[in-house]
């Protein structure tokens, strides 16, 4: 455990255009199986996560998997 000068009670880091987007998600290189989910978490400044929802309600940071975003309509 830590402390992040971005993150406070009152106070979290800025986020990227990323977030609120759909992505797709795959584990370990595996691109014949793909989840879907949403872009939670798009940190642009330190601690740099970004964290995805996916639809079956688990969450993932990116650097548990491979993803890609889709265009915002």
């Amino acid at each position: 455990m830590g402390t992040v000068s971005t993150i406070r009670s009152d106070l979290f880091p800025r986020q990227g255009t990323w977030l609120h987007r759909r992505a797709k998600v795959c584990f370990a290189y595996d691109t014949s199986k793909f989840v879907e989910g949403t872009v939670v978490r798009d940190d642009i400044e330190e601690p740099w996560q970004t964290i995805i929802r996916l639809d079956d309600g688990r969450y993932v940071r990116a650097c548990e998997c491979q993803f890609s975003t889709t265009p915002q309509q």
